[in-house]
């Protein structure tokens, strides 16, 4: 059973047989692959769960190439069982894909555990797009043709560094509650870290991992459920080597905040070559950090002053954006305000004349905008353009290497995006000292989570951080993410060097653009290296874990 410990038998916990080692000094064959049909149905509704507790997964085993060297590795697909941390009794079965390397020796072989954000997204998308061993190829920025599709050896795949954990939250995927638990119960910031901090113990002590260095990757609502889930872990004596943080949203309040928009709207209209200002740019990171500084220094106030109007920031605005200054008074100078629908203005201004909108996710994707399309809602399912794109490409490459590739079989819908997890997810949170942010204007909550990544590298000094961000994402705009990490509560000029903040000429989804993937796979390599070769800080980790279990 995969989720089974070590044992002389030769089953290794994550599903792998101590294949081709020597018996009597003969040679054993291969150990064969082991495909799993799972009868249960996992229902995705919010007062569904399930009774069975069974932990079963396949097992396959593959072979590839990242920079000219062989890797013979192992997948399991299936489930694990969360517990709860106070009766112990099981209360989620959570669905989870594995990919470690064959002989590796565990106490210096890392594990990174993946998920993507939502709330209410399983880990398909940063699974076959980023740095798994497989990737679909796309036609990114442009439209990925419907099928025949391609699933490709990915040469960028982390697996040369770092086993990968792809976990499904609970109503994604094939998750869901155990009984008399219901998949709400798990629908919720602090509940939903909980669920996974209790998961991902469960694989260490499947998998004899507990001495393993340890990694998350979480992007977009991911991010913030890192911040929350590594002072989880660090509380329950599972201390973190590092976290990347791909698309950050660290503070709710200021999501959709025009101040930290406008560098990404100046780099969607250098795209584009939309800017009023001759000559162009050379390229984009230099004139993102300048439309950054004005954006700080001047449209700021610009705004606060409004109706009131400085007209030479005016022009500036517009030279930036693309948008004529007419349009910019309209919108009250708010490059962040949105029609009656909630849409964004300015993606579907910017090219309104050749009838087109930008894509949120990713602004270098465009798509038609006029006659019945324009009246679809992009925030709908997979209507924005950067979705639409790529949508059809993932669901079914995801199908297809989930039953041929990976050998798991049911009979239950697969749950790719749970749009009910979303609206029924509590944004209350308790951070680390006790307290919550309050709410909004609309008395909704206002989720604020840099306080918790905060109080976790200064609890672990030697925690490494990467802030990974697209400049063409308006979802989670890279400027706002620089300024939520400069405000977040953290004094200390030694541990705030662990912090890394790094960008990508991508949108949301970095590893979709190949150049930024690769890059990104490097800064990747160099914090997985800082983070694991200094001897003195794993020994510090391994005896903070140490001392916090004890205590526990």
């Amino acid at each position: 059973m995969a989720g089974s410990k070590h044992n002389p038998k030769g089953n290794n916990g994550d599903g792998r047989q101590d294949a081709g080692k020597p018996t009597n000094d003969k040679p054993v064959a291969t150990a064969a692959d082991r495909p799993f049909f799972d009868p249960v149905a996992y229902g995705n509704g919010p007062d569904d769960g399930v009774t069975d507790t069974s932990e079963n997964a396949a097992i396959t085993h593959h072979t590839m190439e990242i920079g000219g060297k062989t890797l013979d590795y192992t997948a399991a697909a299936g489930h694990l069982v969360a517990v709860d941390s106070g009766s112990s009794l099981p209360e989620a079965k959570i669905f989870y894909v594995a990919f470690t390397l064959d002989g590796a020796t565990h106490e210096s072989r890392p594990v990174t555990f993946f998920y993507n954000g939502g709330p209410g997204s399983s880990s398909v998308y940063v699974l076959l797009g980023s740095f798994a061993p497989k990737r679909i190829k796309t036609a990114m920025p442009d439209f990925t043709p419907p099928a025949p599709y391609t699933l490709e050896d990915n040469p960028d795949s982390l697996l040369d560094i770092s086993d990968l954990v792809f976990i499904n939250p609970v109503g994604t995927g094939y998750s869901a509650a155990v009984a008399p638990r219901r998949n709400r119960d798990f629908w919720g910031v602090d509940q939903d870290a909980r669920s996974l901090a209790q998961f991902i113990k469960r694989y260490l002590t499947a998998n004899d991992r507990w001495n393993s260095p340890k990694f998350l990757f979480g992007e977009s609502y991911g991010t913030a459920r890192s911040a929350v889930l590594s002072y989880v872990l660090h509380e329950d004596g599972v201390d973190l080597n590092g976290v990347t943080l791909q698309s950050s949203i660290l503070d709710y309040a200021r999501a959709g905040n025009p101040v930290g928009l406008l560098p990404t709207c100046a780099c969607d209209a250098w795209y584009h070559n939309r800017l009023k200002i001759s000559p162009r740019p050379a390229e984009p990171f230099a004139f993102s950090r300048q439309a950054a500084d004005f954006s700080s220094r001047h449209y700021a106030g610009a705004l606060a002053r409004f109706p009131q109007v400085d007209h030479a920031i005016l022009a500036t605005l517009a030279e930036y954006t693309g948008i004529d200054e007419k349009t910019l008074l309209g919108w009250s100078l708010d490059v962040g305000a949105s029609n009656s629908r909630g849409n964004s203005l300015f993606l579907v201004t910017l090219l309104q004349s050749r009838g087109l909108a930008l894509g949120s996710y990713d602004g270098r994707v465009t798509a038609v905008n006029t006659g019945i399309a324009a009246d679809i809602d992009p925030n709908s399912g997979g209507n924005d353009p950067s979705m639409t794109a790529v949508n059809g490409a993932y669901t079914a490459m995801w199908n297809s290497y989930l039953n041929e590739g990976l050998k798991f079989t049911s009979n239950s819908a697969f749950t790719d995006l749970n749009e009910r997890a979303f609206q029924y997810w509590d944004f209350h949170h308790t951070d680390p000292t006790g307290a919550e942010k309050g709410v909004n204007d609309k008395g909704a909550p206002i989720l604020y989570t840099a306080g918790d990544l905060a109080a976790t590298m200064s609890l672990n000094v030697d925690l490494k951080v990467l802030s990974a961000n697209g400049i063409y994402d308006f979802v989670t705009p890279f400027y706002q993410t620089m300024l939520d990490l400069e405000a977040m509560p953290l004094l200390s000029s030694s541990i705030r060097q662990n912090l890394a903040v790094k960008f990508y000429p991508s949108g949301h989804m970095i590893y979709l653009n190949g150049e930024a993937r690769a890059t990104l796979k490097n800064d990747l390599t160099a914090m997985y290296r800082q983070a694991t070769g200094d001897p003195a800080a794993i020994s510090r980790i391994r005896a903070l874990q140490q001392r916090k279990t004890a205590i526990s």
